[in-house]
């Protein structure tokens, strides 16, 4: 069993923040395993040149082989030794969204990265983080970095450092400690599919809104998921994700409908003798009765809700709850990623009222 330092770098100067992170650099470096934050969540950093250091994110998280990974990097200047030659709208899209959380499939260069990385695919996902803490490592390491999100696969994702502990101490050879990660929702993921098109396969931090007033003359389509059987192209795509150790649904509606049916279920789920558990906005948690009710803020406010998801989700499990509902909410700018990690964590269990 690994012993997992932790580096807590909280209100450090940017000089002390340096000093801070020389050995967690040092250890990426030299094949280590690494949780770090970013402005979406944790990652789980390893060289990404190097084989046997992406094998151990595989087997820390218990994660398939064929999901791809992204690789973070802390200046463009990287990129020529990673990927072959891309289109003038990648560049464009660099300069609206880098820093940022926007991944960016391009064509990978052969030998830049392990296979492992890219999952057999002749493309790469790759980013530069807009976290302090996160370039700050990633120019020190000094070497391209492979970050799935740092939690056991399936799992939500984690926004703090102790939910990277819960899922990964002893299997990682440390965590920075950050505190809180921003957004709280990983990365928008995009491939080009042409000269002046662009296919998000994953929403997230960047939404499609923005994305359109950026490039306003490029069409935008978003990636069927429904493809079992294929190799993903981006994280996300086709496993399981974002998971409560309980079953949870999500519920859709007219509101007093949804109100309506989820105490009818937790009523049900009450006698058999279950935990029941209700995720919902403020403008309706007073009208549900369950054994834990979780807030999402405002309905109002939907980038608050995406930074209290996963948290959220790992607070039903501390609390042993069996059944959770989850309010769906609107698909509108954050709200797309926010509705698509809760079908995601809900098992794709839609119940429309």
């Amino acid at each position: 069993m690994t012993i997992t330092k932790i580096w807590h770098v909280k209100k450090a100067a940017d000089e002390q923040l340096s000093t801070q992170l020389t050995e967690a650099a040092r250890q990426l470096r030299e094949g280590g395993l690494i949780a770090f934050p970013t402005e979406t969540v944790y990652g789980l950093g390893a060289d990404a040149r190097s084989t046997a250091a992406v094998e151990r994110i595989f087997t820390a998280k218990g994660r398939p082989s064929d999901n791809p990974l992204i690789v973070h990097i802390a200046a463009r200047e990287q990129l020529d030794e990673l990927v072959l030659p891309y289109p003038p709208l990648a560049k464009v899209l660099m300069e609206h969204f880098w820093p940022g959380p926007l991944t960016i499939v391009l064509p990978v260069r052969t030998g830049a990265l392990s296979p492992l990385v890219t999952a057999g695919l002749p493309t790469v996902g790759i980013r530069i983080p807009d976290h302090r803490t996160a370039l700050a490592l990633l120019a020190q390491a000094g070497c391209p970095i492979a970050a799935p999100s740092a939690n056991r696969s399936g799992r939500p994702s984690p926004t703090l450092a102790e939910h990277v502990l819960e899922d990964l101490d002893g299997r990682i050879d440390g965590v920075v400690d950050d505190g809180q990660t921003g957004v709280g929702l990983e990365s928008t993921v995009i491939e080009l599919t042409g000269l002046d098109a662009i296919r998000i396969l994953r929403p997230g931090g960047i939404t499609r809104e923005a994305l359109q007033q950026a490039v306003p003359d490029v069409s935008i389509d978003s990636a069927n998921e429904a493809e079992p059987e294929s190799a993903p192209r981006s994280p996300g795509m086709k496993y399981t994700h974002y998971a409560p150790q309980g079953e949870l649904e999500l519920v859709r509606g007219e509101a007093g409908a949804v109100v309506f049916y989820i105490q009818e279920q937790v009523a049900a789920a009450r006698a058999r003798g279950e935990v029941t558990g209700v995720l919902a906005f403020d403008e309706r948690l007073g009208s549900f009765d369950a054994d834990r009710l979780l807030s999402l803020g405002s309905e109002a406010e939907l980038d608050a809700a995406a930074q209290r998801l996963y948290a959220a989700l790992r607070v039903f499990d501390g609390a042993g709850v069996q059944r959770i509902w989850a309010e769906g909410c609107e698909e509108d700018g954050i709200g797309a990623a926010l509705m698509n990690r809760l079908v995601k964590a809900a098992g794709h269990r839609i119940i429309r009222v």
